[in-house]
C-alpha cells in the first residue's frame, strides 16, 4: 500500500475560495496531517452546476408532497436547482467509484452529511442531508463518508482513516484479479480489526465468508463482501471490544512468557479496560512480544497497524 489513497473532499475544505460568501473552510487535519498519505480529489457541487462565488445561499426545502428540493434566491423569485444537482451528483458519483473515502463540508445544503437545516411551512429542522452527499452515499454505499466537523473527534477520525485504508487495500485486491484464496487471505488479515469494531457483525460476516463457494459469481460475492466489510468497520471500535481482542491475542504468548510477564500484560490490558492506560500501551507490549516470539497469523493482522503509525491516531484512546 505504497501509493497515495484517493479521497474526495469538498473543495472549500481544501482552502479553495468557493463558498457562497467567497470564503473557504480549510481543514487543517486534511491538508497538514492526512495529505502525505492521501491524494485529494476536490469537488464543489455548487460551482459544478454553474453557480458563481460569491452567490446567494442555498437551502433545502421540504415540499408539500414530502420531497426535498434544493433552492436559491428569495421567496417569490426562487430557483429550483434540484434536477441540476441530482444530475451532476449521479454522474460525478459514478465517475468517482474508485475513491476510498470522501470528506464533506458540514451543514452545507449540498454537502452536509447530517443535521442539515431543512425548511418547510413550519420553519426549519436540522434533520437533512446535503443533496450531493445523499446521492453520493446512494450511488456508492460502501464509501466511507465523513464531515469536517466530526473529524475533530479523535474516535471518529481514527475510524474514518481505518476505513479508507481498508477499502484501499480491498480495491487493490479487486483490481489485481479475484480468487477465493485472495479473498479469504484478506478476511483473515482483518479478523482482529473487525472484532474490535463490532462483535455481532463479526459473528455474521464469518459464516458469510465461509459460504463463499456457494456463490456462482465470485465477482458478485466480492461486491457484497465489500458492502458488509465497510458496514462493519463503520462502527467505532470500543474499549470493551479492544479489550476482548487483546485478551484473545494474549493467549498466543502464554507458553512463551514467564509468570511475571503474563501478569504484567494482563495488568496492562486491565488498566486499558478501566481507562487508566491508552490503547497504545498494551499494543506496544504485544508488539514487543510479537517480535520476540513471531506468530505467522498474528504478524499479518492489520489490527496492529491499520494505517501509518505516524498519524498518531491511537494515542488518545
Amino acid at each position: 500500500m505504497s501509493n497515495k489513497i484517493p479521497v474526495g473532499i469538498s473543495a472549500c475544505l481544501m482552502g479553495e475560495a468557493v463558498r457562497f460568501d467567497g470564503g473557504h473552510k480549510r481543514l487543517a487535519f486534511a491538508l497538514d496531517e492526512l495529505a502525505p498519505y492521501v491524494r485529494f480529489h476536490p469537488v464543489c457541487p455548487e460551482m459544478a452546476i454553474g453557480l458563481p462565488t460569491p452567490r446567494s445561499s442555498l437551502r433545502l426545502v421540504k415540499t408539500q408532497s414530502g420531497e426535498i428540493s434544493l433552492r436559491t434566491g428569495k421567496s417569490g423569485s426562487e430557483r429550483d436547482l434540484t434536477d441540476a444537482m441530482v444530475g451532476f451528483a449521479r454522474e460525478r458519483s459514478r465517475q468517482l467509484s474508485y475513491l476510498c473515502g470522501f470528506i464533506v463540508c458540514a451543514k452545507s445544503p449540498s454537502c452536509g452529511m447530517e443535521r442539515v437545516r431543512v425548511y418547510d411551512h413550519a420553519g426549519s429542522r436540522k434533520n437533512g442531508v446535503g443533496l450531493f452527499t445523499r446521492i453520493l452515499m446512494e450511488e456508492l454505499p460502501w464509501l466511507p463518508v465523513e464531515e469536517d466537523g466530526r473529524l475533530y473527534d479523535p474516535l471518529l477520525r481514527e475510524n474514518f482513516v481505518a476505513r479508507i485504508y481498508a477499502l484501499y487495500e480491498y480495491n487493490q485486491l479487486l483490481r489485481e484479479g479475484l480468487s477465493r484464496g485472495a479473498l479469504m487471505a484478506f478476511h483473515q488479515r482483518y479478523k482482529l480489526l473487525l472484532l474490535a469494531h463490532s462483535q455481532p457483525e463479526y459473528r455474521r460476516i464469518g459464516p458469510f465468508v465461509a459460504a463463499m463457494d456457494r456463490w456462482v459469481s465470485l465477482e458478485a460475492f466480492a461486491l457484497e463482501y465489500r458492502l458488509r466489510l465497510m458496514s462493519l468497520l463503520s462502527h467505532n471500535a470500543t474499549r470493551p471490544n479492544h479489550t476482548n481482542v487483546l485478551m484473545h491475542v494474549q493467549g498466543y504468548f502464554r507458553r512463551h512468557l514467564t509468570s511475571k510477564q503474563r501478569q504484567e500484560l494482563s495488568n496492562l490490558i486491565d488498566s486499558y479496560r478501566r481507562g487508566v492506560q491508552p490503547l497504545l500501551a498494551p499494543i506496544t507490549l504485544v508488539k514487543h512480544y510479537m517480535a520476540e516470539y513471531p506468530h505467522p497469523w498474528l504478524s499479518q493482522q492489520r489490527y496492529f497497524e491499520p494505517y501509518p503509525e505516524a498519524l498518531r491516531l491511537r494515542y488518545g484512546h
